[in-house]
């Protein structure tokens, strides 16, 4: 038997409760990086992710393209709700962690447990006044 530091162990995939989209980061070639530019590529309709069995496809980085612009038109590269920019001193303020969400993006905010459960109780008595209502319509059918 084989030491438990040198058996295989199996793969973990973690399943995330939020869809994440693809973050491609952009660098501006021979000089020095003043800052990068994100572009959070969008899934094309029908799609919930990439995967080896269903690759990103070339025609899907048009809008990309079209957005990133020819070499000496960078003035004309605008941030809107794909595109973002970080200054490398940010970049270094976090650590070099280049893992920067979309600031275009609104995330759910932490909210009051108190309030959460209140609405939670609320769902919970209208599941129930349902189930209740199907209960005697079920019970009226079978005593025909």
């Amino acid at each position: 038997m084989q030491p438990p530091h040198h058996r295989p162990t199996a793969k973990r995939r973690l399943c995330p409760l939020h869809r994440h989209q693809e973050k491609l980061l952009f660098f501006t070639k021979g000089e020095p990086t003043k800052e990068i530019w994100y572009y959070e590529h969008p899934y094309p309709p029908g799609v919930k992710s990439y995967n080896k069995t269903k690759p990103i496809r070339i025609e899907e980085f048009d809008a990309e393209k079209r957005w990133w612009a020819k070499p000496g038109h960078e003035s004309k590269r605008k941030e809107n709700e794909f595109p973002w920019r970080v200054s490398i001193a940010d970049i270094a303020a976090r650590g070099y962690n280049l893992d920067v969400k979309n600031p275009h993006t609104v995330y759910d905010a932490h909210r009051d447990p108190a309030e959460l459960l209140a609405e939670y109780q609320k769902a919970q008595a209208a599941v129930a006044e349902v189930r209740e209502k199907l209960r005697k319509e079920l019970e009226t059918a079978l005593t025909r």
